[in-house]
């Protein structure tokens, strides 16, 4: 699945979360979150896992 990283820095936006925040509540290190972040296609478990730590709906995060 190919997410969009303007949709995810949205979210972290509105959620007001950096991305040590996000790494935290996904479970991985700020490094891996950014290499989650700009590899931009990740597996469907990721992408709801990423979407879960946000707190949206995977489908707000998904390039068009």
């Amino acid at each position: 699945m190919k997410i969009s990283r303007d949709k995810v820095d949205i979210c972290r936006a509105r959620k007001k979360k950096s991305v040590t925040e996000l790494a935290e509540a996904y479970g991985v290190s700020r490094a891996r979150m950014n290499v989650i972040l700009n590899q931009r296609e990740v597996s469907v478990v990721s992408a709801g896992r990423l979407a879960d730590a946000l707190g949206v709906d995977v489908t707000e995060i998904l390039e068009d």
